[in-house]
């Protein structure tokens, strides 16, 4: 594989890290707090599914905060004050370390980057510029446009004619499993940025695992194609 004209990058869990908004306010909820992240996570993205499944569509922001309300009611949390300030921090997580690195680098190889994700454009602006990777990044689209969340195969066609890139010449990256299938059964050179060491998933559909974005930018100048028949585990 040549390098490619486009690459694609999911943006919650894969430049952003999503528990970085309770991290935040952790000495507030106690104890508990990486089990509340954890679920208001896990049911922000259930929901997302749910209501495609469904077809009946509500915009990330608004499952965002469903997910978080679930998430204080189980853990008997009723505090008006934290619920606004989290929902707050959730507009603006912190980067991964190696986020904005990885990004300057495939732009000076020539290499275009944009954003795909779940998130409203609003959500996915106010982020991503929080974040300082908005300036590295020449396009950010959302789900919104199709009206369905991932992993539907018309949301990873959005940025492909936003760009005028053929399918063949982009690669897309993630750190969710789903995602990361739902892009490769799509067509699209995947690679999966399996930060946590997680066994693999979806083994039917081929892609890439790295360890890190800093690993990036050097296999697309080595040719990799992001839809190996093994797992590869890449620092």
């Amino acid at each position: 594989m040549t390098a490619p004209a486009l690459c694609i990058f999911d943006a919650y869990g894969t430049l952003l890290d999503v528990h970085s908004a309770v991290a935040k306010h952790a000495t507030r909820i106690g104890p508990k707090a990486d089990a509340v992240s954890a679920l208001w996570r896990a049911k922000q993205l259930e929901y997302s599914w749910v209501r495609s499944l469904m077809r009946r569509h509500r915009d990330f922001w608004k499952l965002t905060g469903e997910a978080l309300d679930h998430a204080l009611r189980c853990f008997d949390i009723d505090d008006d004050a934290l619920r606004a300030d989290l929902l707050d921090a959730y507009l603006e997580l912190a980067p991964y370390p190696e986020a904005a690195d990885a990004l300057r680098e495939l732009r000076n190889n020539g290499i275009r980057t944009c954003v795909l994700s779940n998130g409203t454009p609003q959500m996915l602006e106010r982020a991503l510029r929080s974040a300082g990777i908005r300036d590295l990044l020449d396009g950010c689209f959302s789900i919104e446009a199709a009206g369905i969340f991932k992993p539907d195969p018309s949301v990873y066609e959005i940025p492909l004619k936003k760009m005028n890139v053929a399918l063949q010449d982009a690669t897309f990256q993630s750190s969710n499993a789903w995602d990361a299938a739902g892009a490769a059964a799509f067509g699209l050179n995947v690679f999966w940025i399996n930060r946590a060491h997680h066994p693999a998933e979806y083994k039917d559909n081929h892609v890439t695992e790295i360890a890190s974005l800093s690993a990036l930018p050097r296999m697309l100048e080595q040719g990799e194609s992001g839809n190996a028949t093994n797992h590869l585990n890449i620092h």
